[in-house]
């Protein structure tokens, strides 16, 4: 099993260096249509803190950055790690990072090395390649049992829905039934989930609030 994971990832951090070397530093460097449904997404992700005070986040397949000015741009106070699997878009991070403070933080990583009050992942279940549907979604399920496990107060992540339209699908991506895993992260991890489908994307974001 953790042969087959290593393997997902090597594939998975090859397909986005690839996407960063041909696009730069923007969303179609990530694989995302462009800037405006970047941010969307984003506020939908950060719908899951709660910023009254000042809070710490793990950003699971962090790319080049981009959520960390989003939520500097809202004038949030926070700690930040990010963590992605392709050394081109760490270093790429690294390089653009325009903080310098020891409460930013970029590493080549699968699994937070610290537990933070939330953990988000925006993207990261969207590509699967050629693997099989039973093979991407135990690498999805095992993966979502991470971002619980780093954080204390909740977590969030987003993935294409099987509600998009038909002739638009292609083979490469996975599209996730919204009700198994909301029912999935519902009995395993917690009574507070909510499910956001009505923001005019063809995907959707799963918010996971735990209890303290």
């Amino acid at each position: 099993m953790e042969d087959k994971k290593n393997h997902i990832l090597n594939e998975i951090a090859s397909y986005y260096s690839s996407k960063l070397a041909q696009h730069g530093e923007t969303p179609r460097g990530v694989d995302w249509n462009g800037s405006a449904s970047q941010l969307l997404r984003f506020e939908q992700l950060c719908k899951i803190i709660q910023p009254t005070s000042f809070f710490s986040l793990t950003d699971i397949g962090c790319g080049y950055g981009a959520l960390l000015d989003f939520l500097t741009n809202q004038g949030m106070v926070f700690s930040y790690t990010g963590l992605d699997i392709s050394k081109d878009m760490i270093q790429s991070a690294q390089k653009k990072c325009r903080y310098s403070s020891d409460e930013v933080r970029f590493l080549v990583a699968n699994e937070p090395d610290r537990i933070a009050d939330y953990s988000v992942a925006s993207g990261i279940f969207n590509v699967r390649l050629d693997h099989s549907d039973s093979e991407w979604e135990e690498y999805v399920k095992a993966t979502i049992g991470i971002l619980d496990s780093s954080s204390y107060k909740g977590f969030a992540f987003n993935c294409l829905t099987s509600y998009s339209d038909t002739e638009k699908m292609q083979n490469y991506l996975w599209y996730a039934d919204p009700c198994y895993i909301f029912d999935l992260c519902k009995r395993r991890y917690s009574r507070n989930v909510a499910l956001l489908h009505d923001y005019g994307l063809y995907e959707f974001t799963i918010l996971v609030r735990k209890s303290l």
